[in-house]
């Protein structure tokens, strides 16, 4: 005789739903990065016009994938996006910013992660999308979702921080 679910679990769907780490978790991570040059500016892009935000001004990054840290989904993300090389070594921490519900229905954790050395020369690979090197004052200018906009007030003291170090006294 076959074994039913007892109280409304059934082992194989279970089984198929662990698998998918999109079905089973209750919050999308999303990761983020702030690439800061000498010159204290950040670099900025801009999304495809036909994505939810289209036109918005944002901090290159995206979704966690199944199995992934963290840091290895920026480093893919940057590859993907801007073609340049980073070292998971070189990212640290900056802020976070999260939003009840975005788009699916699911809460959102935006990790935003900052750099200050790369290999390569960004370029927008993407279509429909362009990128720009910002100044501390020009960032708060900038049409942006609103939680790149929670996280951009993190990143302009450490901008200003670049800039003040690199002003002779």
């Amino acid at each position: 005789m076959r074994r039913k679910s007892v109280y409304g679990f059934n082992p194989k769907k279970w089984l198929m739903a662990s698998r998918s780490m999109e079905n089973f978790s209750t919050v999308m991570i999303v990761v983020a990065l702030a690439i800061l040059d000498a010159s204290g500016r950040v670099l900025m892009q801009q999304r495809p016009a036909h994505k939810h935000h289209g036109g918005l001004w944002e901090f290159p990054g995206g979704k966690l994938e199944a199995g992934e840290t963290c840091e290895s989904a920026v480093v893919r993300e940057i590859d993907e996006e801007l073609g340049i090389s980073v070292e998971p070594a070189d990212l640290f921490p900056i802020s976070f910013a999260s939003e009840a519900l975005g788009p699916g229905g699911r809460p959102i954790v935006l990790l935003l992660f900052g750099l200050r050395n790369w290999s390569g020369v960004p370029i927008a690979r993407e279509q429909g999308t362009a990128i720009r090197w910002v100044e501390p004052g020009g960032l708060v200018g900038l049409l942006m979702p609103p939680l790149d906009v929670a996280l951009a007030k993190a990143v302009i003291p450490l901008l200003e921080g670049v800039a003040k170090a690199e002003t002779p006294s």
